[in-house]
This record gives C-alpha cells, structure tokens and sequence, in this order.
C-alpha cells in the first residue's frame, strides 16, 4: 500500500478529517486515545461504564501532523476499524450528527445500536437507502471513505444532485 498517497487522499488542508473508530474491534483504544491525546468523543451517551469503553465507537478528529493519525492511517486496512469523513465542521457538531444516527429501532421500538461505522455494514447499508434517507445520514458531511471489501483500495462516497456517488482511490502505488 502507498501510504503517502493514502495520506494525500485523505489530509486535505481545507476540510477537516475524522474518523469513527469501533472500540470493538481495536485492542486497546481507550489507551491510544488517552496516550496521543486526539480531540475525540464517544458516541455512546451519557457516563460509559469500565466495559462499554472499550467498546464503544469514538468520534476522532485525524490531525495531519498528529501521533494517532500516523497510528490508523498506519494499522487501519483489513481490520474492519472504522470509516473516515471529511467535512468543515467542529468535532461537537459532528458528534451530535453521528449520536442521531447510532440508535435505530426495531419493529417494536426498541433501541438497538446501529454500526453504520463497520465498514462492513457501511458498504452494504448505503447503497440501499432512498436519496432522503442518504441526505439525512450524510447531514453535513461532505465525503466518506471506507476500505473496500478486499484490495487495497479506499472507496468514497458522496451525496450529490440528489443521488450517491461512489469512486475508487487505488493505494497501491501501480496506478
């Protein structure tokens, strides 16, 4: 993979990059958090117990120069760890965008958490939604990105004209 040309996608100087990283799925997350200190959030409400905070997603801010950036650009391909966004908003107005999306409910109202930020789930939930509904999760994000299901490849997608698009971004450096 070519990290630089990874970095190049997603660090661009005039839009701010997140990331919504699965706790689940990172050993040790709270620790990185804490030791690189990133501006960050989780996006389960209220006080979270010892287990659900190494559980829980986080809202990260991906700083270009930060510790925590090199770390996930780094380590994050073929481990299904998050998905990353670019928009020009703060952290907080994006952490109260990404709550509204997380509680889903079933057919009797009750809650159940929603992973959209698995990209597994991303790239099979996306593409079936109505162009409202993808308004709505979209809110003021203007790109995702998410690793492609095999290959070392970034897809992208973005809400235009009423409608998805999705692009490709190879990383292998042959292209």
């Amino acid at each position: 993979m070519d990290k630089q040309k990874l970095k190049e996608s997603l660090l661009s100087n005039r839009k701010r990059l997140y990331c919504v990283l699965d706790g689940a799925a990172i050993s040790n997350l709270p620790k990185r958090l804490y030791e690189t200190r990133p501006p960050k959030c989780p996006l389960i409400r209220g006080e979270l117990t010892p287990d659900m905070v190494h559980v829980a997603p986080y809202l990260v801010q991906l700083l270009p120069k930060g510790e925590f950036t090199g770390w996930v650009l780094d380590n994050y391909f073929g481990k299904n760890w998050g998905i990353f966004l670019h928009c020009r908003f703060t952290i907080t107005e994006m952490r109260k965008h990404f709550r509204a999306l997380i509680t889903v409910h079933d057919e009797d109202g009750k809650p159940m958490l929603f992973r959209f930020y698995d990209p597994r789930v991303f790239r099979k939930f996306l593409p079936t939604c109505e162009p409202d509904q993808i308004e709505t999760f979209f809110g003021k994000v203007e790109t995702f990105f998410v690793e492609a299901e095999e290959g070392e490849t970034l897809l992208s997608y973005k809400f235009q004209n009423g409608a998805l698009k999705q692009g490709e971004i190879d990383l292998t450096g042959t292209k």
